[in-house]
């Protein structure tokens, strides 16, 4: 029979644990990561969201009905532990908890989906169709710990730098930049789209007075990757500033990364640990790349690539070769950029765009903003979209627009970089692709 939580209360997580109370009681509760009967005492790893803990059941201790229900314990099983710490250098942490009480809170079916103890390997798609038991593993729990702390870092330092957080439609009546990489739904008597970026939303903000706004939540790309960098539901963190241009949003950018990384290495050293990364933080500024060198360094390398084109996947390989961490790429052809970014005016072939890169992985990218209306109509037209589409969005651009620029920042690919995974589904709790839509 398992138990109620009736008035037991956590009092410590293992890691709170030490040498220092030695003697007090605690209360402790978790699952039952490991059990070794060794006949006259037995031993319990118990986990929580920190770490583990050894109970130590020595039958000269405790009464034979308590050692016989210890010993009925099944492995991930949920339980509660009173009892008493005592120094053991052969333990986790170097403590143990001689235990008084016992409260079988939930028991374990057996045998489990996958084994947190990792002794035996799952492959990914096993793991994420259990990703509640995955998640129980330290090494996985850890990747999601440094993206909470990363993306606390995140919207507290923009908040710091002035910045407001703004919320914008995840349901739209039209795509945001074209194209036909959009998920339908059923908005009562009509179709609506789930929101491919907060893009034209935070550039009409510019028209407001806001000035510097920024927004982390969802967005929906439609797009039939089956990649280990691409997902078709991520989290984006935005930001926008009025008066400003790509030099000045390439700034902020570096320093938020620059600063975030910071903030990890200093908040997360266990869970750098659990993961084995050794995190460094780079220097400033970075590198500066145009786009007309890549092609040039691409190319020297035997991988063919056209001025005009996008960064193939065997490009992307060479340049994290050259590039040893974060550089940008400047200068991009104005033919592959969305209508709002910038061209140079005396060199409209070219724009004011650019990508953050981290060795072979863009992880951002931004621009100077068209902020004149009529250009910006030439630049839709040019694109072979439709200003009727835009109207609502154009409007803004009427009445008094400012210069202003701004980027994106993807989290989970920010989230590879901070730890060292390579594909992007270890970095979203229940990831979403073209072939998975559960758990």
């Amino acid at each position: 029979m398992t138990d109620s939580l009736g008035n037991w209360r956590r009092t410590h997580y293992s890691k709170e644990l030490d040498d220092t109370i030695e003697g007090e009681s605690v209360t402790l509760m978790g699952w039952v990561h490991e059990i070794r009967d060794l006949g006259g005492i037995i031993f319990v790893l118990l986990r929580d969201r920190d770490g583990l803990i050894q109970i130590t059941a020595p039958s000269k201790k405790i009464s034979p009905e308590l050692l016989n229900d210890i010993r009925k314990l099944r492995k991930e099983s949920v339980l509660g532990v009173k009892g008493i710490v005592q120094g053991s250098s052969k333990a986790p942490g170097g403590v143990e908890v001689i235990p008084e009480e016992i409260k079988l809170l939930n028991n374990s079916e057996q045998p489990l989906p996958l084994d947190p103890t990792e002794k035996v390997k799952a492959e990914i798609d096993t793991r994420l169709d259990s990703r509640y038991m995955d998640l129980r593993k330290h090494s996985v729990s850890a990747i999601f710990k440094i993206k909470s702390t990363m993306l606390h870092s995140v919207r507290v330092y923009l908040e710091e730098n002035g910045f407001l957080e703004i919320n914008t439609p995840k349901l739209v009546g039209s795509a945001t930049e074209g194209g036909t990489e959009l998920f339908p739904i059923t908005y009562f008597e009509r179709e609506a789209f789930l929101g491919q970026s907060p893009q034209l939303y935070k550039q009409m903000m510019m028209a407001t007075g806001l000035d510097k706004v920024f927004e982390i939540a969802p967005i929906f790309r439609a797009e039939e990757h089956d990649t280990l960098r691409h997902l078709n539901e991520v989290i984006s963190i935005d930001v926008e500033v009025a008066f400003a241009d790509n030099e000045d949003v390439m700034s902020i950018l570096e320093k938020l990364v620059h600063n975030t990384i910071k903030e990890v290495k200093k908040k997360c050293k266990a869970e750098l640990e659990d993961i084995d990364v050794q995190l460094e933080v780079p220097e400033l500024p970075f590198p500066r790349l145009e786009y007309d060198e890549v092609i040039d360094m691409v190319n020297s390398k035997g991988v063919t690539l056209r001025h005009g084109d996008d960064l193939s996947r065997a490009a992307e390989k060479v340049l994290g070769e050259i590039m040893d961490g974060y550089y940008f790429i400047t200068n991009w052809p104005s033919d592959i950029k969305p209508f709002y970014v910038m061209p140079h005016p005396e060199e409209p072939e070219k724009s004011y765009a650019f990508d953050l890169m981290y060795k072979d992985l863009e992880i951002s990218s931004g621009a100077t903003r068209v902020h004149q209306h009529d250009l910006l109509v030439e630049r839709i037209k040019k694109q072979g979209l439709n200003p009727d589409s835009f109207q609502r969005y154009l409007a803004s651009f009427v009445y008094g627009m400012p210069p202003h620029a701004g980027w994106g920042l993807g989290a989970e690919r920010f989230t590879m970089c901070l730890t060292g995974m390579k594909n992007i589904r270890e970095t979203v709790l229940f990831p979403r692709d073209r072939r998975r839509l559960a758990p």
